[in-house]
């Protein structure tokens, strides 16, 4: 049941990331920061929800997604954070997708779809920083993680 709860919510949170910059209202800090928020409440949940079975990859998880959360109450909140960080945001997203894709492989090796999600993840990391270095156009870069999120829950699901 747990599980099925965090692959909803990892589903419905990608869904929110990919329709957000559709809406072409919300800047560009307020698009990376609430695609970082989405991971670290999802990075959050999951180091919660195997705390029983998996002691380190829990702790892994959790810490990720406190550095996460603080990182994107900065990038929402904070203007002149995003000026700074401006540079080193795309590469800092695609990082962290990258990050969360190991964790996640490292932490499902006995699931059955834990092993794609890791790889989906470091997969669309490295594209996010590719496409951010020539396009950095903040639709198709939020969408990234939001097909990230998507993929998750529905792997999860299907576990």
């Amino acid at each position: 049941m747990k599980n099925k709860i965090v692959s909803l919510l990892a589903i419905i949170f990608g869904i929110m990331i990919i329709s957000f910059p559709i809406l072409g209202v919300i800047s560009t800090s307020a698009i990376i920061g609430l695609s970082v928020l989405f991971i670290a409440i999802y990075a959050l949940i999951m180091g919660i929800s195997i705390i029983d079975y998996n002691t380190y990859g829990s702790i892994t998880d959790l810490a990720l997604g406190v550095i996460l959360l603080i990182i994107s109450i900065g990038l929402i909140f904070n203007p002149a954070l995003f000026g700074f960080l401006a540079e080193i945001t795309l590469y800092l997203a695609g990082i962290i997708l990258i990050i969360a894709g190991v964790v996640s492989l490292i932490n499902n090796r006995s699931s059955k779809y834990g092993f794609y999600i890791g790889i989906a993840g470091i997969i669309l990391g490295v594209c996010y920083i590719i496409i951010g270095t020539y396009i950095a156009n903040p639709i198709i870069l939020g969408s990234l993680i939001g097909i990230w999120l998507v993929i998750s829950g529905i792997m999860r699901l299907l576990n």
